[in-house]
């Protein structure tokens, strides 16, 4: 039998302009399902948001340089499925302006 918990996986954050932190990771008793992803760009200009499930390709995107306008606010409401040992991961086209959380359920494997 397993058992569920809602979770906030990640943020409030400031996106980087690099994908090379990992945001999140499953461990390996566990499954992570992503239910919202909430994006702020507070900038006075537009900015692309690119979002993927492990390491960043274009198989692996969710949001592939995504532009999201100034001052706007994306609210994906999703299910994503992440299995042990995968990975969320970000980046934007400006450096430390936008804001990204990332919530769901987190469920222990029995």
């Amino acid at each position: 039998m397993s058992a569920s918990v809602p979770k906030r996986f990640v943020g409030p954050m400031l996106v980087d302009l690099s994908d090379e932190e990992i945001l999140a990771a499953v461990a390996a008793d566990r499954r992570a399902i992503i239910r919202h992803i909430h994006y702020v760009n507070a900038t006075g200009g537009a900015v692309t948001f690119t979002l993927s499930i492990g390491a960043d390709s274009a198989a692996t995107r969710i949001f592939d340089a995504y532009s999201v306008a100034a001052g706007a606010v994306l609210d994906h409401f999703c299910y994503y499925v992440l299995e042990a040992g995968e990975s969320l991961r970000a980046h934007a086209s400006a450096d430390d302006t936008t804001t990204l959380t990332i919530d769901g359920d987190l469920i222990f494997l029995a």
